[in-house]
């Protein structure tokens, strides 16, 4: 797998976590934190269109440990 295959796979887990995520009632300020997630998951696009391979990682990287920290507190991990 190369490493923008990686990155691709990597969003695409993203997707399926967020949306297990959004099933769930959480609290406002945990939603702050699912936002920065999002954000970053954005970020990372941008980063993978321009071709900065290591930013996409680092970008998604960040936006999966955010999502998995309110997965854990929520028990769906």
């Amino acid at each position: 797998m190369s490493d923008e295959e990686r990155i691709v796979s990597d969003i695409e887990l993203f997707s399926k976590n967020i949306k297990e995520v959004e099933s769930i009632k959480i609290p406002e300020e945990e939603k702050k934190v699912v936002d920065m997630a999002k954000d970053y998951a954005k970020d990372t696009e941008y980063y993978l269109e321009k071709k900065d391979l290591m930013t996409a990682f680092g970008c998604i990287a960040y936006a999966h440990g955010l999502l998995d920290a309110i997965r854990l507190i929520h028990g769906v991990i």
